[in-house]
């Protein structure tokens, strides 16, 4: 039986087909959801791809985050839903409280797109288990909210407990994808719940599934063929 990974399109959705392309890549069954809609078809997990929901007019992802889909997503995320946040779908996972912290807008206050390095710190995640713990990947970055931020105690709690799914990988130069592009606290480009099966980072796997086009890399596939595999296996 071919798993059904639903994709989110909220108002101002950017990268719903993107998304849903990379799952169809992957080997799994994409499935398109509307957020005002609060059934999810029977899907086995779930994405919130990246945009600018409702133009981020109040806070990055503050509304989506009432939108009614979420009422849903939210209730069976906390019963063991896989769910990936990808940029704005990082945000809204943080407004939901489904991740914690917040993000605010980028520390140069600039919109930023390029090529960034991530280091894979957790690979034991529903949405990372192809790859290995201290992996380092290259895919796109596109952000203007994409500062991770979080109390002192917040930071520590997911230091120790290994939530930190990727960090922005820096030392090299910039231009080379290297560095904190944002200004996000403890480098921290992704992070996971307690359980591993919410996931949410900035930078876009999606756009990094495919040798022949952007990064002309395929670092971003792992992640929609390692929730495919924790699905069959399950």
């Amino acid at each position: 039986m071919t798993a059904r990974i639903g994709v989110v399109t909220f108002p101002g959705s950017l990268d719903d087909r993107d998304s849903r392309r990379a799952i169809r890549l992957a080997g799994a069954e994409p499935v398109a959801l509307w957020h005002k809609d609060k059934d999810l078809h029977q899907v086995d997990a779930v994405v919130l791809c990246g945009g600018f929901s409702y133009g981020d007019y109040l806070r990055a992802g503050a509304i989506a985050r009432f939108s009614p889909v979420m009422d849903t997503v939210i209730e069976q995320a906390k019963a063991g839903l896989p769910v990936l946040g990808i940029c704005n779908g990082f945000q809204i996972l943080t407004e939901a409280h489904l991740l914690p912290g917040g993000m605010l807008g980028n520390d140069h206050l600039h919109f930023i797109c390029r090529d960034q390095k991530l280091r894979v710190e957790n690979a034991d995640t529903a949405w990372t288990g192809d790859y290995t713990a201290g992996q380092e990947i290259s895919i796109p970055l596109k952000n203007m909210d994409g500062r991770y931020v979080a109390d002192a105690r917040t930071l520590d709690e997911l230091e120790a407990e290994g939530r930190v799914a990727f960090r922005y990988v820096t030392g090299g130069e910039a231009a080379d994808g290297y560095g904190n592009p944002n200004g996000s606290l403890n480098d921290i480009a992704g992070i996971t719940n307690a359980a591993g099966n919410v996931v949410g980072l900035m930078p876009h796997p999606e756009h990094a599934v495919e040798p022949l086009i952007g990064t002309g890399r395929t670092d971003g596939l792992p992640f929609f063929t390692s929730i495919l595999k924790k699905l069959v296996n399950a």
